[in-house]
């Protein structure tokens, strides 16, 4: 999929692994615009529609937060006539939520857990400290677009993860970007066993492994 200035998107035809240098076959991958692709016209999304499932996955969010992630402009008056909760974050700005949402405790504990490459949650704010906390972005996303799959410690990313596969066996590699502590270890050794019976039950053998050990 490849994006346009103007904001449409233009499926890529060749099929992923079927490029010309594959095939032995000069010449570019073809694209199409999302019409074309589907066979019929696309309508525009309601931006009132997009502010609420934004903020029901990700809120309370800026509306900076809602114009980075869903790429339109112009949020700041749906905002303000859709009668959103409101709250002021550390820097004075003020975040929107729904109006049944509420806050959890702050005491609620926050168990390890791993997020998927390219998952929206580290690419869902302007602010992204918000999620990456002190890491550097760079740690996380390439400069060529890619965005690793990252483990959340107490709800901020506190390393990367990937999955290694040869010899029959199956294994996640956890990368931490600081020391873990007990609890948030045993949480992520017990969530990447269930992982990879859900992904490589055929499997011989199953492994969690963190750098370092």
């Amino acid at each position: 999929m490849r994006g346009t200035p103007g904001g449409g998107e233009f499926p890529r035809q060749t099929p992923w692994g079927i490029t010309p240098s594959s095939t032995g076959k000069g010449g570019q991958p073809v694209y199409a615009t999302v019409e074309e692709w589907l066979g019929r016209a696309v309508e525009s999304p309601d931006p009132e529609t997009v502010v609420r499932r934004y903020l029901g996955a990700f809120g309370p969010a800026g509306v900076a937060d809602l114009q980075k992630w869903s790429g339109l402009t112009g949020l700041r008056q749906v905002v303000a006539g859709l009668g959103l909760r409101t709250y002021r974050d550390d820097q004075g700005r003020v975040l929107y939520d729904l109006p049944d949402a509420g806050l959890p405790d702050p005491d609620t504990p926050v168990p390890a857990r791993f997020v998927a490459d390219f998952d929206n949650l580290v690419l869902s704010h302007a602010d992204r400290s918000r999620i990456l906390g002190e890491v550097a972005p760079g740690r996380v996303m390439t400069a060529n677009g890619i965005v690793r799959g990252t483990v959340l410690v107490d709800g901020f990313v506190g390393g990367t993860w990937k999955f290694e596969r040869r010899r029959g066996e199956a294994a996640v590699l956890v990368e931490p970007f600081g020391r873990l502590g007990i609890a948030d270890r045993e949480a992520l050794e017990a969530e990447g066993s269930r992982l990879l019976a859900a992904t490589d039950p055929q499997a011989s053998a199953h492994a969690v492994r963190f750098t370092g050990s």
